[in-house]
C-alpha cells in the first residue's frame, strides 16, 4: 500500500511518481516525446529537461494537431482557498511558456464554488473575494491580456453551467464515487462540482463554434477531474482534453509538498521579502551535522529543500545547477552559504512580483470575464 496520498484535495507523504503514473493511468514523458517537443518549440523548457513536468495525456496528439495547423487552447486554474505560494506559481510559469511558444489563448478558472463546497473556505463570498485576490498573481506572471481569460465559476456561471449540466448527465454517481471517493455524507454540491471543472475543457470549442483541442498544464493531483471529462468528451462531440502534469514543489520543512496549511514552510507571494528570506534560512537541508563533517563527507542535495528551490524555480542554467549539486556533494559549499544566496534570490523575486501584482490591480478588467 502506498505511503502517500494524492487527491484533488489532499497531498501528503513521500510520493512515488512512477507508481503514480501507473495508478492514475497517465503516460510518462519519455525521451521520444521530449525530442518531439524540442523539434516543435526549438528548445525545451528547463522544467521539461529536469522532469518537473513528467506525465501527460495525449500531449503527442496535441503536437500533431498543432503541426497540422489546428491550434489548441490552454486551460488551467486555481482553487482560491488562501494566498498564493511559490508552489502554485510553478505550473503557471510553464503555462506562460506554452502561451508564448505556441501563441495560444489561455482560459484560467478560479474555482470559488469548489473551495466553499469542500469546506476549505467558510463562505462563498470569501472564496469569491480570494479568487480576485489570487488573480492578481496570475496577471503578475505576464500572460497576454488579449489572449488570457480569467473567470470565477460563480461570476461566469451562466456560460459554464449549461456545459457542466451536459457533463453531469453523462457521469454516474458510481463513477464519481470511484474516481473521487465521495461518500453518503458528501454534500450534493461537491458531487456535482467535478462537472464544473470539466466545463472549461469544452469552453473554447463552444465560444469559437468549432472543435478546439485543449491542453491542461497542472499538478498531477488534479488529473482525476480529466478522467471523467475525457469520458464525456466524445459523447458531447468534442475532442478529449490533453494534459501535462507537474510534480509538487516541496515545503521548506522535511518532506511533503509546499502547503498553505503550514505557513512557516511555505513562501507566499504576499510575504514581506525579508520575512520570506528568514523562512529560507530556517529551511531543512541535506547537510551534515557539523561543518567538519560537511567538508569531509559532503551533503545530500537530493533530500535538500533548498536545492530543490534552485532546481525548480531559481536556477534555469543547467550547468550552474550541476555545479551547485557537485559542490554540495563534495563538501565545497556549506548549507548556510546556499541558503543565503537563495534567500537573496527569493527576496528579489518577491520584490519584483509584488510590484507587478500591485500594477495588476489596474488590469483586472482586461483579464476577468463575467456573464
Amino acid at each position: 500500500m502506498a505511503d502517500y496520498v494524492v487527491t484533488p484535495w489532499e497531498v501528503k507523504g513521500s510520493i512515488d511518481y512512477e507508481k503514480l503514473i501507473k495508478d492514475f493511468g497517465t503516460k510518462k514523458i519519455d525521451d521520444a516525446l521530449l525530442k518531439k517537443i524540442e523539434h516543435v518549440t526549438g528548445k525545451l523548457h528547463y522544467m521539461l529537461r529536469r522532469g518537473i513536468f513528467f506525465s501527460h495525456r495525449d500531449l503527442d496528439w496535441i503536437l500533431k494537431e498543432y503541426e497540422k495547423g489546428n491550434p489548441f487552447a490552454l486551460y488551467t486554474g486555481r482553487g482560491p482557498s488562501g494566498q498564493v505560494h511559490l508552489g502554485h506559481l510553478m505550473p503557471w510559469i510553464f503555462t506562460k511558456y506554452l502561451q508564448d511558444k505556441f501563441d495560444v489563448e489561455l482560459y484560467f478558472q478560479m474555482t470559488d464554488d469548489e473551495k466553499f463546497l469542500f469546506g476549505q473556505v467558510p463562505t462563498l463570498e470569501e472564496s469569491n473575494s480570494l479568487a480576485y485576490e489570487n488573480a492578481l498573481d496570475v496577471i503578475a506572471m505576464g500572460f497576454d491580456p488579449d489572449k488570457t481569460f480569467i473567470f470565477t465559476d460563480t461570476d461566469y456561471a451562466k456560460t459554464l453551467y449549461p456545459i457542466a449540466v451536459k457533463v453531469a448527465k453523462l457521469t454516474t454517481f458510481s463513477t464519481a464515487k470511484a474516481v473521487f471517493g465521495f461518500k453518503n455524507e458528501t454534500n450534493i454540491g461537491s458531487i456535482f462540482y467535478p462537472a464544473m471543472q470539466a466545463a472549461p475543457c469544452f469552453l473554447p470549442s463552444i465560444l469559437k463554434g468549432k472543435k478546439t483541442p485543449v491542453l491542461i498544464p497542472a499538478a498531477i493531483d488534479q488529473d482525476p477531474y480529466w478522467r471523467i471529462t475525457r469520458d464525456a468528451a466524445p459523447k458531447l462531440g468534442f475532442y478529449k482534453n490533453a494534459a501535462i502534469h507537474c510534480k509538487f514543489l516541496p515545503g521548506l520543512g522535511e518532506g511533503g509538498k509546499m502547503s498553505a496549511s503550514q505557513p512557516n514552510t511555505a513562501v507566499f507571494t504576499t510575504d514581506p521579502p525579508k520575512q520570506a528570506g528568514k523562512k529560507i534560512m530556517r529551511a531543512f537541508t541535506g547537510g551534515a551535522a557539523t561543518v567538519e563533517e560537511q567538508k569531509k563527507n559532503g551533503g545530500n542535495p537530493n533530500v535538500c529543500s533548498v536545492y530543490q528551490y534552485y532546481r525548480v524555480l531559481f536556477e534555469e542554467d543547467d550547468s550552474k545547477l550541476e555545479e551547485r549539486f557537485n559542490a554540495c556533494k563534495n563538501g565545497c559549499i556549506l548549507c548556510g552559504e546556499c541558503k543565503k544566496e537563495l534567500a537573496k534570490r527569493v527576496e528579489k523575486f518577491l520584490e519584483k512580483h509584488q510590484e507587478k501584482r500591485e500594477r495588476a490591480k489596474k488590469q483586472l478588467d482586461k483579464f476577468m470575464v463575467k456573464d
